[in-house]
């Protein structure tokens, strides 16, 4: 059985490498100034804060399994609240090296960030699907966490929280101006995994797996791309200017025109055929699309 550790608080991280820290919501390391508390050891770590990190080197304690891609200044990694990492053998005589963002959702409570940070979908990618940043964007970086740090160090008052916050989320928004690079640079992988979306959605409708498991979801797409779901649905998105949902619901609308044509067939067996549970979604999803109900489709043709 794996063995989890739960880390609550900003400070059981920092603690795990003799870190000290200036706020207990908030805390920005450069690693390689701690030491690693060998003392106990677990297989897995559940993050209770948000975690960014920025890796550097090849001794990387956590398991990522990524490919070697064509940014290799630096690798930044982002850990949402209840995201469980696995930890890899940790030798004896491991140095830290990096440098980490470390903030509880405590922190941005009444704040902007509250209502935005789901925008940042990157918390929620696979590991292989890391930020792998340019020299110059990683001197952005580190410029960013030390103004972070900086106002730390200055001392609590009442403009601190403000101005720690608003500068996390103006990093945040710099990583999702680099997101959008990586995926520039990416093209062609992108559009094969566009091509290959594309390809399966058509067989998952036309081989009848829509009437055995039910409508196609994002999610399955993206499990078969070994992508996850946010990272697909991103993808998809700058890649077409498309939702991954709505390009889904335009190709099994199109497929439903087809078949409405086929007068042998009642809307209810169409409705049933495209994965829908219920045919009454099925006509809500035509209507919302098409400007006319199935019925009123049929007749018209």
């Amino acid at each position: 059985m794996v063995s989890t550790k739960d880390l609550i608080k900003v400070n059981d991280y920092c603690s795990k490498f003799n870190l000290s820290t200036l706020h207990p919501l908030v805390s920005v390391h450069d690693l390689s100034e701690g030491t690693l508390d060998g003392r106990e050891h677990a297989e897995a770590v559940r993050y209770h804060f948000y975690g960014v990190f920025l890796k550097q080197g090849e001794g990387c304690i956590l398991r990522y399994g990524r490919q070697n891609y064509d940014y290799q200044d630096g690798t930044l990694v982002f850990l949402a609240p209840g995201q469980v990492v696995h930890v890899g053998h940790i030798d004896a005589s491991f140095k830290p090296y990096g440098h980490a963002l470390l903030f509880h959702p405590d922190l941005f409570y009444g704040t902007q960030l509250a209502k935005t940070i789901s925008e940042y979908s990157f918390f929620s990618y696979l590991s292989h699907e890391a930020l792998h940043i340019s020299k110059k964007e990683r001197q952005l970086v580190l410029d960013l966490f030390d103004k972070i740090r900086t106002e730390l160090s200055h001392g609590i008052d009442k403009h601190s929280k403000e101005l720690v916050v608003a500068n996390i989320q103006l990093f945040l928004k710099y990583c999702m101006r680099f997101y959008d690079r990586q995926f520039i640079t990416r093209e062609k992988e992108n559009l094969g995994v566009i091509q290959r979306f594309e390809m399966s959605l058509n067989s998952y409708i036309q081989t009848g797996k829509a009437r055995e498991l039910g409508t196609p979801s994002v999610g399955y797409f993206a499990k078969e791309q070994n992508l996850s779901s946010n990272y697909f649905g991103d993808l998809v998105k700058k890649e077409t200017g498309k939702s991954a949902n709505d390009h889904i619901q335009d190709q099994l609308i199109e497929i439903a025109k087809q078949k409405i044509f086929d007068p042998e067939k009642t809307l209810s067996e169409i409705a049933y055929e495209l994965g829908f549970k219920y045919p009454q979604h099925f006509t809500r999803l035509f209507k919302n699309k098409v400007g006319y109900s199935p019925q009123k489709f049929r007749s018209l043709n």
